[in-house]
């Protein structure tokens, strides 16, 4: 699914929203959850998952091309854990009946 998909599927289900609202809706949660990445935070939607950022260390990589080593400055990147509601649905498992994730 793209986002323009997201879009217009909230825009379905819910009728009474013009579709720019919705565009507007989706763009400020994928705003908010980057500005929080940003700073630092980690994003939880229980049932859903969880966005955080790890840390990687500088190191010396290759280009698969030339075979050159090259140095790779450390760096921040997201990473998403998924919630146990969604790995249940995704692996057809029943839930155990509590929230918890």
């Amino acid at each position: 699914m793209t986002k323009s998909e997201l879009i217009l599927r909230l825009a379905e289900l819910n009728p009474h929203l013009y579709q720019s609202h919705s565009e507007q809706i989706v763009d400020t949660i994928f705003e908010e959850i980057t500005k929080a990445l940003a700073a630092g935070q980690r994003v939880e939607l229980r049932g859903f998952g969880a966005f955080s950022v790890k840390q990687r260390k500088a190191r010396t990589g290759r280009n698969p091309r030339t075979g050159e080593t090259v140095h790779v400055d450390d760096k921040r990147v997201p990473f998403f854990k998924i919630g146990k509601k969604m790995h249940e649905r995704l692996n057809g498992i029943e839930s155990s009946g509590d929230d918890e994730d």
